[in-house]
């Protein structure tokens, strides 16, 4: 999976919709000339664009592990905690209001947005009565459809230029996201990877149910913790890239059947598959319709839905 995860990165630098030479990308990588426009064009376009890539794939792989194993729903993906709608509503708000346009700003409102929505999501599911998943997931699916209302309205009400900017994030895409989005972005994944990872075995004891999570001694504590790292990743990723839908739902269930349940091996495998799709979907996205591009977004679900479908269809997945 590592060297998937390399080859697609490589394959993303190299192809695009300005064909490049090796040699002269190779000279970009190692004698970088400032004026020279190809060079600029590898440097500050191609590569962040394939790291965050790996980033946010990385990312939404493992919010998606945690989200199925916390309310042990096999069709469960981030967007259950209202992270998309809450970073959707926010910056359309920020648009609209607020007139901001750069990337930065996007990633500054969806951040915010996807953490308070999300905190919402929690106090709605009754937090203080323990972790039930299922009240967490209508509380989420009910704030969701109540933000997704709000921002329409906002988009109704203002000048048809906002749409036009807010359509461009909302069908998410890695298009102009430079270093200072790459660096935000890794920095708060970074954080949320390894708070999974070390709590791995917090996520075997609470997937078992309830019950059997209290019987094998699960903190409540650290199952709201886990629910926090989706916050972290999803929301790291989505203010990123905007809404890339199905990756959190796939990868999760294809590395069940590579590794089993055990999420020691669950989780990395979980993030290295979603970041090899969506680094090939955005490589495809750039070639098949030169010299515009299709959005990533659009890619991921065009190429994984009917692959996924067939997969469920011709092989019984691995039960939570």
């Amino acid at each position: 999976m590592a060297l998937l995860i390399v080859a697609t990165t490589v394959l993303s630098i190299v192809v695009g919709t300005r064909d490049i030479s090796l040699e002269t990308i190779w000279q970009a990588l190692t004698a970088f000339d400032p004026t020279n426009t190809e060079h600029l064009l590898i440097r500050q376009s191609r590569i962040p664009r394939a790291l965050n890539a790996v980033v946010v794939g990385l990312a939404l792989g493992t919010a998606g592990t945690i989200m199925q194993s916390l309310t042990r729903n096999p069709l469960a993906e981030p967007g259950l905690l209202g992270i998309n709608s809450g970073a959707a509503a926010a910056i359309a708000v920020g648009i609209s209001l607020f007139g901001i346009v750069s990337v930065t700003g996007y990633l500054v409102l969806g951040l915010i947005g996807a953490a308070a929505a999300s905190a919402l999501v929690f106090l709605l599911g009754g937090v203080r009565k323990g972790t039930n998943p299922v009240r967490l997931v209508l509380s989420g699916a009910a704030l969701t459809a109540v933000l997704a209302s709000l921002t329409q309205i906002v988009l109704l009400n203002s000048p048809e230029n906002v749409y036009d900017r807010y359509r461009h994030w909302m069908v998410g895409s890695l298009a102009g996201r430079g270093t200072d989005v790459l660096v935000a972005v890794t920095a708060l994944v970074a954080v949320g990877l390894v708070m999974a990872y070390a709590l791995s075995r917090s996520l075997d004891v609470v997937s078992l149910g309830e019950d059997a999570g209290r019987a094998l001694g699960a903190s409540p504590n650290r199952v709201w913790v886990l629910a926090g790292l989706v916050v972290v990743l999803a929301g790291a990723a989505t203010a990123g890239a905007g809404p890339i839908v199905f990756l959190g739902l796939a990868a999760p269930h294809l590395a069940r059947m590579m590794v089993g349940v055990d999420h020691r091996w669950l989780l990395p495998y979980s993030a290295a598959i979603a970041s090899v799709m969506i680094t090939a979907a955005d490589v495809l996205g750039r070639v098949l319709a030169p010299p515009a591009e299709i959005p990533v977004g659009i890619m991921v679900a065009i190429i994984g839905g009917p692959f996924f479908i067939a997969l469920v269809r011709r092989r019984k997945l691995v039960h939570l």
